[in-house]
């Protein structure tokens, strides 16, 4: 034990999702699949959210950054799981290991209290309407971003720190596509117990509170609408929400199953509920948010209008250059 005290694991093995050599290559093909449509989406999202002046609101302020953090979020995790799934060795350092594991906390953490900045947002859109722009002002919305990063950039480190003063001298093997937490506490040679409280104190808050904010919100924003006297006004107030109800649904619903559990019962269900939460929902995002938002939609059609008329403009330039006077 006290040689296990002085010396370090310089690298670890990720098991991935499959150990079988058959099912590598099909792995890779989907995830790489499901990497693209999420960059291209959620890229998609952010230009035209920037590029239309009718989407400068609040809502689609906090949309925009969701997207950009869906982007780091499955960057963190997906490259390195699509270059393990065609190699042989599938290890990560040490040091690598803990610098995913924090920024894929970092972000996983913002998409959390982006989640409920936009409840927020909505709750003020439909319960004080008339002081909407008064209260959602810039300097409100860069506060509630700014509280989110510096939060989650402060709670991913500590759980890191702690994680860092273990001691890894037994297994190497973490069975995980990436470097999650309790699965590397489930390596450790020396007690994990601090982890375990920190995780289950600080990190439940931390969880819960943006959670929380979620619910009262929903709940003051239904009975704002069951008091809406028209079927109509009813309907359109429930469609700006059930974009982003879905989204916590599939976020949080996924997160409760693989984290509010003991250490001890952490299994390969674990694994295939994580992708939900860290792939899934960042792809999905995009067709949730678009497909049931006609701002959305008008948005994008006037973007690819945009792209095919500059580019029907540059194939008539070529045309023209390659003809001659």
């Amino acid at each position: 034990m006290k040689m296990c005290n002085l010396t370090r694991l310089p690298e670890f093995i990720l098991l991935g999702l499959s150990s079988r050599p058959e099912d590598q290559k099909p792995l890779f093909a989907l995830f790489f699949i499901m990497y693209l449509v999420t960059l291209v989406g959620n890229l998609l999202i952010i230009v035209t959210i920037r590029s239309d002046p009718q989407l400068q609101n609040p809502m689609y302020f906090f949309l925009s950054v969701l997207s950009f953090a869906d982007i780091c979020y499955t960057t963190v995790i997906v490259p390195k799981m699509l270059v393990n799934f065609l190699s042989d060795t599938k290890t990560i350092s040490y040091a690598d290991c803990l610098a995913q594991m924090y920024f894929f906390l970092v972000f996983g953490n913002v998409d959390s209290y982006l989640l409920a900045a936009m409840a927020i947002d909505h709750y003020v859109a439909i319960c004080n309407a008339f002081h909407y722009v008064t209260i959602m002002n810039h300097r409100c919305c860069m506060l509630l971003l700014v509280f989110s990063i510096a939060f989650s950039c402060l709670h991913s480190l500590l759980h890191v720190l702690l994680v860092n003063r273990l001691t890894f001298c037994a297994s190497n093997i973490i069975h995980h596509f990436f470097c999650d937490v309790n699965p590397v506490l489930k390596l450790a040679s020396s007690s994990t117990s601090v982890n375990e409280v920190v995780a289950m104190t600080e990190g439940l808050a931390s969880v819960m509170a943006p959670f929380a904010c979620i619910i009262i919100s929903y709940l003051r924003i239904l009975i704002a609408i069951l008091n809406i006297p028209s079927a109509a006004g009813k309907r359109k107030a429930s469609s700006t929400c059930s974009s982003h109800l879905t989204v916590v649904t599939l976020f949080y619903g996924s997160i409760s199953y693989v984290y509010f559990q003991p250490l001890s019962s952490y299994t390969v269900k674990d694994r295939i509920a994580t992708i939900i939460y860290t792939v899934l929902t960042s792809m999905l995002n995009p067709f949730i948010y678009s497909l049931r938002n006609k701002d959305m939609k008008r948005g994008l059609g006037k973007l690819i209008s945009r792209i095919k008329s500059e580019m029907d403009r540059l194939s008539t330039a070529t045309t023209n250059k390659i003809n001659g006077p």
